[in-house]
C-alpha cells in the first residue's frame, strides 16, 4: 500500500537539461557531454555540489567549473551552464501529481541553486511556484546544504511526511539519485520522459494519472 509520491522537480516535472547541455556543446564546439562529466566526476564535493550546497557564490562557481572542465579537456565557465538548466515544463506530469495529491501524500527533494544565482521568467517562476504549492512537503538543497545523493536528505522527507519509505515512491531523472531511496525500501522510477514516467507510476498506485485514449 503507497502512503506517499516523491518527486524530483528538474528533469522530472520539467524537461531535462541535459538537452540544452548537449545544444551547448554542439554550438561551442566543445567535447561531446562535457558537462555532465563534469558534474558527475567527484559529485560529492565537485564545483556542481558546492553551489547546490549553497557553499560557494556564483563567481567562485564559475571558476571552480572552469577548472574542473578543464582538467577533463575542455574549459566550460560555471557562469554559462547555469542558464541551460531550467528546462521545459512538463504539463502531463503536474496533472499527474495533482491527482495523485488527491490519494497520497506529496513530497519534492530537489538539489538547487541559491535563489540569487540564477534568473528566471515571470512564466517559469509562476510555474515552479504553482508546482511547488502541490507538495505537502519540499525540500530545497540550496537551503539546508545538503544534497542528493545523501542518504539523510531522504530520512528528512519520510520523517517530515510521516510514512514508512517502505510504502513510498520515489521519481528522479538521475540513477545515482534513485540509488539512496531504492536501498531505503522505496520503490525508484527513472523519469525519461512523461509518458513512460506516468505509465510506470500508474503501475506502482493503481491510480489513473492521465486521460487515455479508448483503444
Amino acid at each position: 500500500m503507497i502512503e506517499a509520491v516523491i518527486w524530483d522537480f528538474g528533469g522530472v516535472l520539467t524537461t531535462s537539461p541535459f538537452e540544452a547541455f548537449a545544444r551547448f556543446e554542439k554550438e561551442r564546439g566543445l567535447p561531446v557531454d562535457i558537462i555532465r562529466r563534469t558534474n558527475a566526476a567527484n559529485h560529492f564535493e565537485n564545483a556542481w555540489a558546492k553551489f547546490e550546497r549553497a557553499e560557494v557564490d556564483l563567481a567562485t562557481f564559475d571558476e571552480l567549473f572552469a577548472a574542473e572542465s578543464l582538467a577533463l579537456g575542455a574549459e566550460v565557465r560555471g557562469r554559462d551552464v547555469v542558464p541551460l538548466l531550467s528546462g521545459d515544463p512538463r504539463p502531463e506530469m503536474v496533472e499527474a501529481l495533482r491527482r495523485v495529491k488527491q490519494h497520497f501524500k506529496t513530497g519534492c527533494i530537489t538539489n538547487n541553486l541559491p535563489a540569487n544565482a540564477i534568473g528566471s521568467s515571470s512564466g517559469r517562476a509562476l510555474y515552479v511556484a504553482e508546482t511547488m504549492a502541490l507538495f505537502d512537503h519540499v525540500i530545497e538543497s540550496a537551503k539546508i546544504g545538503l544534497r542528493k545523493p545523501d542518504p539523510r536528505i531522504y530520512r528528512m522527507m519520510v520523517e517530515a511526511l510521516g510514512v514508512d519509505p517502505n510504502k513510498c515512491v520515489y521519481l528522479d531523472d538521475l540513477g545515482v539519485n534513485l540509488k539512496p531511496a531504492r536501498e531505503m525500501g522505496m520503490t525508484t522510477i527513472k523519469v525519461i520522459d512523461g509518458p513512460q514516467a506516468i505509465a510506470e507510476l500508474e503501475a506502482a498506485t493503481g491510480l489513473t494519472l492521465a486521460d487515455h485514449a479508448p483503444t
